[in-house]
């Protein structure tokens, strides 16, 4: 337990240094960014008189030594302050932590889909190497990771929502409706299926590459051969030794993938009307809303960073011989 608690102490360490340099990127994007922010938002304002810009200045304490205003960003952000939205008058955590849970629900959905999914169809293919099962299950995965998610997306809306009429095409839930308990978790579950496949297809077709690829090569290895001459099932030798292994590279783009989720999540929320920070991401962008794009960057180097402390304790879970360092 001592050695998981200083592993965790340190990077734990490590986290806050990489926060703290995002904070530092974020401050000075800002302040990189053409044109004076306090005209900006007073030309949103509809008033931009030099009275009124002069005023904003000092409301957001634009006027201040520039090493004074990073000093009351940093303070803020610690309190995860993350800034005013004149664009929507509400604070950006507000806005981001009311979207947050339907992002983090899409995104888990679609990367449960594409990890079960793919790492099964991957062993499958690896047991039949060579075989007709394998040909189709390598083609499939390759069809799923050359398309393009938006016409995947479009493609799934028109065959499952307009022709066949199974599936909603858009939001989060039906609009007009006061479902409660199981009615609510079925409809949101039925407006769910298509974003979460869209999103996660593209990774199956990962996971479905990389588990088969992975369990070819341990196949061959030593001990695996080892193993079999000892007498051991088929079974016990593909599930304690040749698997276990194999999942490695398997965490590790799993790892990796977390980070791509919300760039993956802005696109797919556009699609389909998912309300998510993805979805308040390009809206943002659109309406040149700079503190609550920063704020989402800020919000998804979190998931990153966590998401990366949680793979390196699986690496020691998946594989005992890695120490924790």
């Amino acid at each position: 337990m001592s050695r998981i608690a200083a592993f965790l102490g340190r990077r734990v360490v490590k986290s806050i240094l990489v926060l703290f340099m995002i904070a530092l990127f974020n401050f000075f994007l800002v302040r990189a960014a053409p044109g004076d922010p306090a005209e900006i938002l007073a030309g949103q304002s509809g008033a931009a008189d030099a009275q009124y810009i002069q005023k904003l200045r000092q409301d957001f304490g634009l006027d201040r030594p520039i090493a004074v205003q990073l000093m009351s960003y940093l303070k803020h952000v610690a309190v995860f302050d993350l800034g005013y939205s004149h664009r929507q008058q509400a604070p950006v955590s507000t806005l981001i932590l009311n979207q947050l849970p339907a992002t983090l629900l899409l995104a888990l959905t679609s990367f449960a889909f594409a990890l079960l999914a793919g790492m099964a169809l991957g062993i499958q293919a690896a047991l039949r190497v060579g075989k007709w099962g394998d040909t189709v299950i390598t083609t499939v995965a390759m069809l799923a990771y050359a398309t393009p998610l938006f016409w995947v997306g479009l493609m799934l809306v028109l065959v499952f929502s307009v022709q066949l009429q199974w599936l909603p095409a858009f939001g989060y839930e039906s609009v007009g409706t006061s479902l409660t308990g199981v009615a609510r978790f079925i409809d949101i579950a039925r407006h769910l299926m298509l974003p979460a496949i869209t999103l996660g297809l593209f990774y199956m077709a990962v996971y479905t590459r990389l588990t088969r690829a992975s369990m070819l090569e341990i196949r061959q290895l030593d001990f695996v051969k080892t193993a079999r001459a000892k007498g051991l099932s088929e079974r016990t030798v593909i599930t304690r030794h040749v698997l276990r292994n194999a999942l490695l590279p398997v965490i590790t783009y799993a790892g990796i993938q977390a980070g791509h989720l919300i760039g993956g999540a802005l696109l797919v929320e556009t699609v389909f009307g998912w309300p998510g920070i993805g979805r308040l991401a390009f809206d943002a962008l659109v309406q040149r809303d700079y503190s609550v794009l920063l704020g989402v960057f800020f919000m998804a180097s979190i998931v990153v960073v966590v998401v990366n402390l949680v793979t390196d304790i699986l690496y020691t879970v998946a594989d005992p011989r890695i120490e924790l360092k």
